[in-house]
């Protein structure tokens, strides 16, 4: 196929883009490189595959730059986006622009492209609010949500919290009613906490490998709330798998909303069960820094519903909790130079 990843040269961009490749695809990346991280994954790609795919330095809000990346594509994987919530509410122009313009801009652009696209979009789960009717029992490690045994499913209503949660909330409804009105083939993920290698997590955002990252390289961590928020963890390499799996099965799932997460078996306190998960992969104590103020829109507990992407196209999590993070520790320590 020919293939479109916007945001390409970021950390879940450069993982899918090298997956697409070795599977034979003509992929094409999207990218304005102003992410920390990008060019180092860009020159990443470069060495393992020379000149085996294209790239475009473009950016989501320039329409015609993006329709002209779009035109004659077969999928399009739209990744682009602002991610942070901090920063959303620092500076909300900007967060609305590339994820809400950004988006709309990359769908009109498949659309009146005419090819009959797939159009994959990556959501989040920040689009169900702070759940505050959720009633979350704290216990000694852990927040749990008694009302969801099973994890959050895709019937929970949607409630946009914070500029970030608007943002890429409006985006994950239009891509959504763009199937229904227009008959595009697109797919929305709503994701939680991806975590793996080529992640240059930094405090905020990408909070799984910027805890290692520090961990291993002897950076503060400050740590908002009291650690015992839970999410649900999902390697990079499971969602990849769910890129390729919606593709090859886009007669079920055109048109389908789906979470994608670790689910019940993958989730983690992100202190009081991850501080002694990093001391033992560090070898030596890891502690905090100190504690500051729960940030706008944090859930205590998030673990996402994942059945419904088992059972209309048989995805679900492979990678564990404990492999995942010793996996992306390993790597890491083996770029320690990214880093410095």
């Amino acid at each position: 196929m020919r293939i479109l990843i916007t945001g390409g040269a970021g950390f879940i961009g450069c993982n899918l883009a090298d997956a697409c490749i070795r599977a034979g695809h003509r992929v094409t990346l999207f990218d304005n490189l102003l992410r920390r991280g990008s060019a180092e994954n860009l020159a990443w790609l470069r060495r393992s595959f020379g000149n085996g795919f294209d790239f475009v330095q473009g950016d989501v809000r320039d329409y015609p730059a993006i329709a002209a990346a779009v035109a004659g594509q077969q999928a399009v994987y739209h990744l682009a986006a602002q991610t942070a919530v901090t920063t959303s509410v620092t500076d909300p122009r900007p967060d609305f622009e590339i994820n809400a313009l950004g988006t709309f801009n990359a769908l009109e652009a498949a659309r009146r492209a005419g090819e009959d696209a797939i159009f994959i979009y990556s959501s989040t789960n920040k689009v169900y609010g702070g759940m505050e009717d959720a009633h979350a029992t704290e216990l000694e490690t852990r927040y749990v949500l008694d009302a969801y045994p099973d994890g959050v499913s895709e019937e929970r209503p949607l409630d946009f919290h914070s500029p970030y949660g608007c943002s890429k909330g409006s985006a994950d409804q239009y891509v959504r009613d763009y199937s229904r009105i227009y008959g595009l083939r697109s797919v929305v993920f709503r994701q939680s906490c991806i975590y793996g290698q080529r992640q240059m997590g930094v405090e905020d955002q990408g909070w799984v490998a910027w805890f290692v990252i520090a961990a291993l390289t002897g950076k503060p961590i400050t740590i908002y709330g009291n650690g015992k928020q839970v999410r649900d963890l999902l390697h990079v390499d499971d969602l990849v798998r769910a890129f390729q799996m919606a593709t090859a099965q886009i007669d079920v799932t055109r048109g389908r909303v789906y979470n994608l997460g670790g689910g019940p078996a993958n989730t983690l306190s992100i202190w009081a069960e991850f501080g002694p998960l990093l001391t033992e992969l560090a070898g030596h104590p890891v502690t905090p820094a100190g504690f500051s103020d729960w940030r706008p829109g944090d859930q205590p507990v998030f673990v996402a519903d994942v059945s419904k992407a088992l059972r209309e196209f048989g995805w679900a999590p492979q990678v564990s909790v404990r492999a995942g993070i010793t996996r992306l520790a390993e790597w890491v320590r083996e770029n320690r130079p990214l880093f410095a």
